[in-house]
């Protein structure tokens, strides 16, 4: 049993995010990235697949900013095989050529299971999971929140809206866009990182040729607009519930 893991990395939220001065990205030079948050409990799920079923888990990324250091964690986290693809260019990919690129590479070296984030914070496009079986000719689910494998087939769990789910079989080779793992992603250590690092272990190879392009073209972001301000109120309760009645009444309430 073969699962890849399809990783990505993200600018992090928590950093002030500038525009490109053509606007049509994020500037990312002075960024700091980190991996996409499905993309973890997506290899969190395939962790706890291969300790119950002794599966190998290979991980695979495009050759983007800060990429060795998330395959370098996934590794050391417990993954078999870590696979940088390079060769795709700089800047934004969007789901739909990444996907293109993606199953060339699978359509070569196979996988009986793909797991992949759900969506990812840069694009919310969602549709990597999808895009990839229609590439591949593969059975999807998507916002899976736990699977279990029964020889050729995957017990796969849904969640739907209204707070309903759904347990399915999907049939393997499958594909698979994870929500949420059966349990929160496990933690790497510093220092077992760099013991990962120390013996090297990222499989660099060129991302194979493949047909399609971007399913859309990004014409330009822009910045929320600020329509209004907050206040702070200080002072002792009776000075911000004082306050607090003349703006409410500055209002006409």
């Amino acid at each position: 049993m073969r699962i890849a893991v399809l990783l990505k990395q993200v600018p992090d939220l928590v950093e002030d995010l500038e525009l490109a001065p053509d606007g049509t990205d994020v500037d990312r030079e002075f960024l700091s990235f980190v991996l996409n948050e499905y993309d973890d409990q997506a290899l969190e799920e395939a962790l706890c697949l291969k300790e119950s079923a002794g599966a190998e888990v290979v991980a695979v990324a495009l050759d983007e900013p800060e990429v060795d250091q998330c395959l370098y964690t996934a590794l050391a986290k417990g993954a078999d095989r870590a696979v940088k693809l390079g060769g795709v260019g700089e800047g934004w990919i969007d789901g739909h050529r990444r996907s293109a690129i993606f199953a060339a590479w699978l359509a070569e070296q196979g996988a009986d299971l793909v797991l992949t984030g759900v969506q990812a914070a840069d694009d919310l496009d969602g549709q990597l999971a999808p895009l990839l079986s229609a590439r591949l000719g593969l059975p999807h689910a998507s916002v899976v929140v736990h699977v279990d494998l029964n020889g050729a087939v995957a017990l796969v769990r849904q969640e739907l809206g209204g707070g309903a789910a759904a347990e399915v079989e999907v049939q393997l080779p499958a594909v698979l866009g994870i929500q949420a793992a059966r349990q929160a992603p496990r933690y790497a250590s510093i220092s077992r990182i760099r013991q990962v690092q120390q013996a090297g272990g990222i499989e660099e190879v060129a991302a194979p040729p493949a047909e399609g392009g971007p399913g859309y073209r990004l014409v330009r972001l822009y910045a929320p607009e600020a329509a209004g301000h907050a206040e702070m109120l200080t002072g002792s309760a009776g000075e911000v519930a004082e306050r607090i009645v003349e703006l409410i009444r500055g209002k006409g309430l």
